[in-house]
């Protein structure tokens, strides 16, 4: 007699897996399998992390640096991480106010577990990144979606999130530069949305995990820096993955009020314990070793910055293919929509017919658009770029 199987949890029932790993777990068994595959999935850059970093960790490792470490992370990282906020946007953060998490995945849960409660809704501004309504939903809480599209840049208004707040909304999320579409919204954009937030007396969690790649002198602004009221009602999330090739380090930064960093703090001791010890000393390399950092980071712009130019002025030239130049990230979101297909339909097509990864669009809730990561060689883009004018070619629109 067999034993009854017990249902799942409700998170596990209703919690989707992200879209991005799974395509690039497909694409990379394809290449296992031997198949010629351009990936464009990943938001993964393809350089190594910089060697003074890596010794760093190094030299760490084989000093002992291999025990449990305190739960909101070293402390000669968070004064690191405190100073470094303070001299580039003037932010006065104490170390106290600072949490390095297991990667800047678990700073965003962190920061959304720490205010959002069953029942709450929380304002997400679309195209977004895959893991934030799952995380949301993991909260207890209720996605709420605004959709900007490329007509406007990708940038949702102050008049559109004003729209979308309830009695029950807690917490807006803003990620400046975009993933996946490359958007920076300008200082006027944020400082607008920032008063609605404070009109209605919401938390906002800032996304800045992309704020050193950005193009074409467009800057990157924190909405704490506007004022201390803002300041009082931002959580800032980051993390050392993207600028510094550092995504297997997993190590991620939340930067916020007191009583804030305190609860997410205490969420992450009784889940992560702490972010990989020896991990950190590589990261506090990253920001003590600012001149060899500066360069290692500036080599890796100039690539990014050709292959954005390249890739954006291949896409146009695709019939039926449009797209935005990104001012951020490494990220081209083109519009896909004449084609006739899902953009889920799209990308399946893409990689059974032409061997290339690419996301769905519906996956950061912005259908009829796919999203291509040049965080990638040369060689690929221009191979890739030519199969899907191909494709395009193949289908009607």
């Amino acid at each position: 007699m067999s034993t009854p199987t017990r249902p799942l949890s409700t998170w596990a029932k209703n919690i989707a897996p992200s879209p991005t790993l799974a395509v690039d777990a497909k694409a990379k068994a394809l290449l296992a399998a031997g198949e010629d595959v351009c990936g464009f999935a990943a938001g993964e850059p393809d350089f190594d992390t910089p060697e003074h970093i890596k010794e760093a960790c190094i030299a760490a490792l084989k000093s002992g640096k291999t025990k449990y470490a305190p739960t909101p992370g070293i402390q000669p990282l968070r004064e690191a991480i405190a100073a470094d906020y303070a001299a580039r946007a003037g932010l006065n953060v104490t170390p106290a106010q600072v949490v390095v998490s297991p990667g800047g995945k678990f700073s965003c849960y962190l920061a959304i577990m720490a205010v959002c409660s069953p029942g709450d809704e929380v304002i997400v501004p679309a195209p977004y990144w895959v893991s934030y309504p799952e995380m949301v939903k993991l909260a207890g809480a209720a996605p709420k979606v605004v959709l900007a599209d490329d007509s406007t840049g990708f940038r949702v208004t102050a008049a559109q999130v004003e729209a979308a707040v309830t009695p029950k909304t807690k917490l807006l999320i803003l990620n400046s530069p975009s993933n996946p579409t490359g958007a920076v919204y300008t200082r006027a954009e944020l400082e607008s949305i920032m008063a609605v937030a404070l009109k209605h007396n919401l938390y906002v969690m800032s996304d800045e995990i992309y704020e050193h790649l950005i193009y074409d002198g467009a800057k990157h602004v924190s909405p704490a820096t506007f004022s201390k009221e803002t300041e009082a009602r931002t959580i800032t999330v980051s993390g050392f993955s993207k600028p510094y090739a550092m995504t297997g380090w997993r190590l991620g930064t939340l930067v916020a009020p007191g009583p804030i960093a305190k609860a997410a703090a205490e969420i992450q001791s009784q889940t992560s314990s702490n972010a990989t010890t020896f991990a950190q000393y590589g990261a506090l390399a990253a920001l003590t070793e600012k001149e060899k950092t500066k360069a290692s980071v500036e080599a890796m712009m100039t690539a990014f910055d050709r292959r954005r130019k390249y890739l954006h002025a291949e896409l146009n030239k695709i019939p039926g293919v449009s797209c935005l130049l990104a001012q951020g990230a490494f990220y081209l979101f083109p519009n896909i929509s004449k084609f006739g297909l899902t953009s889920e339909d799209f990308c399946n097509k893409l990689l059974d017919q032409q061997k290339v990864a690419a996301v769905f669009g519906s996956a950061f809730g912005a259908e009829g658009y796919l999203r291509l990561s040049y965080a990638t060689s040369d060689e690929i883009i221009k191979k890739g770029v030519q199969r899907l004018a191909a494709f395009c070619a193949s289908l009607k629109h």
